[in-house]
């Protein structure tokens, strides 16, 4: 185990203090050739010189051979990556007391300090020697060992990506691990270039994790920023309940503000448009479509429906959500007729197979979904419709179709509530903001005001000429 590892262990401050001749020097922090207590008087030119220079911790160990004491080399443990004087200094501070209680507990250069290593990642106690934690060539007096309590030292950053890892996979659907996954290597993959990897878990700070966030945000966008400080989160809300941290600090940093890209709504015009060429070009993908349309499925819970979830008889379909149980919905009778005789197929089969109904299609979710995309694509690019429509378009178009004809009859409140159960909405707050999102209510015709205001206008104008 490194030496900087071993420094950066939370250990106890309750140590002996030995009036025998020191084995080591204090250890002492090289702060760019400059004076850190009058810091706020230098210039800023001497204040980015101290900067530019590498600071770090140094000692000296007395050599067993010589008995004289001899310089060691200098640890940096990545606190030159660090920009501002305040956080190198409490750092190197941290590093400083960590490496004065190692050598009171006995860590020497010259020797074997596995046995050391092996206690400070356990939970126990030190024994340590006097002789072994000072040099004298006097006879030690007193024999007995010290006994020192040590706390449960923090595990590694691999350690603690590789637990999270194997919890997640049996807390998250298999799509969202995925993505977990993806997004967690992603930073795992940062934290080695940046060359803070080889430390324990307690070393990553708020102001790291910032660092990599800024970084996601400049490569790519708010959006995806945003959803690596989410599982970012996740991972030491993890750590934080099994008590590998003590806090979730990633859950303290802001959410940025992001435009969410928007699937339009179709005009009636071209919905029929079309629902019309799909009859002849794709008729699979027409009632692909048509779950989407009639039971505001979105195109992955399409995909995850099998033959045994379509009960033709009681007219229900079981749809497997995302993380919730599974939602109950009826088969309306304008899609009960657009579907083929089931009752020949194998109940375990995929409703939508690659070409056809009840097919085996060993192949993930994701993987299903951007199949029916991409052959959706072709008719978007016959249309010479852009990214702003999609498969999910469908869903909000025939959401918005039915919420105005609800309101034709109904008020604003009773043509919600009758709307919620169709959409699966779990709040009417949500569905609310959805109908905003979608522009699903609009105003009535407010010409005659405005006619009004024209007409009051122009009489004035004419009394005052």
């Amino acid at each position: 185990m490194l030496l900087n590892s071993l420094l950066l262990q939370d250990v106890y401050e309750n140590v002996h203090v030995f009036t025998m001749k020191l084995n080591y020097s204090e250890p002492k922090i090289y702060t760019g050739g400059v004076d850190i207590s009058i810091w706020s008087k230098l210039s800023s030119q001497e204040k980015k010189e101290a900067l530019s220079r590498p600071w770090y911790i140094y000692y000296s160990f007395r050599d067993p051979k010589t008995e004289k004491l001899v310089r060691q080399p200098n640890i940096k443990a990545g606190v030159n990556k660090l920009k501002t004087k305040r956080d190198r200094y409490e750092f190197l501070r941290t590093m400083q007391q960590s490496l004065l209680k190692l050598l009171e507990y006995g860590f020497n250069p010259y020797k074997d300090n596995s046995a050391l290593e092996k206690v400070m990642f356990s939970k126990g106690t030190i024994t340590v020697n006097k002789e072994s934690a000072r040099y004298t060539q006097e006879e030690v007096k007193e024999k007995e060992p010290i006994v020192i309590p040590i706390e449960e030292i923090s595990i590694s950053i691999s350690e603690a990506i590789k637990l999270t890892l194997e919890l997640k996979v049996n807390m998250m659907n298999k799509n969202s691990f995925v993505q977990y996954k993806s997004r967690v290597g992603l930073f795992e993959k940062w934290l080695i270039e940046k060359e803070y990897y080889k430390n324990p878990i307690t070393f990553i700070t708020k102001k790291i994790v910032i660092d990599y966030l800024n970084e996601v945000l400049k490569r790519t966008s708010a959006r995806n920023r945003n959803n690596s400080r989410t599982d970012i989160a996740s991972m030491f809300q993890l750590l934080e309940d099994n008590e590998v941290v003590q806090d979730n600090f990633v859950k303290k940093i802001p959410v940025l503000k992001s435009v969410p890209k928007r699937n339009k709504t179709y005009t009636p015009k071209l919905e029929k448009e079309i629902y019309k060429y799909l009859e002849q070009a794709d008729s699979h993908l027409l009632l692909f479509i048509k779950f989407i349309s009639y039971n505001f499925l979105r195109p992955i819970e399409v995909c995850r429906l099998r033959i045994e979830d379509v009960d033709i008889d009681d007219r229900k379909l079981y749809v497997k959500a995302k993380n919730k149980p599974v939602k109950v919905k009826i088969i309306l009778e304008i899609l009960l007729n657009d579907l083929p005789d089931l009752s020949n197929k194998d109940p375990k089969s995929f409703l939508f197979g690659r070409f056809g109904i009840g097919e085996n299609w060993e192949a993930e979710e994701t993987n299903k979904r951007n199949e029916f995309s991409k052959r959706f694509k072709k008719i978007k690019d016959h249309f010479e419709l852009g990214t702003e429509f999609g498969m999910y378009s469908f869903r909000h178009t025939f959401i918005t179709k039915l919420y105005r004809k609800f309101r034709e009859r109904m008020s604003k409140h009773e043509a919600k509530s009758n709307l919620m159960p169709i959409t699966g909405h779990g709040t009417m707050v949500a569905l609310e903001k959805y109908l905003r999102d979608i522009d699903a209510e609009l105003p009535e015709d407010y010409s005659n005001m405005l006619y009004d205001n024209l007409k009051n206008e122009k009489e004035r104008i004419n009394e005052r000429g």
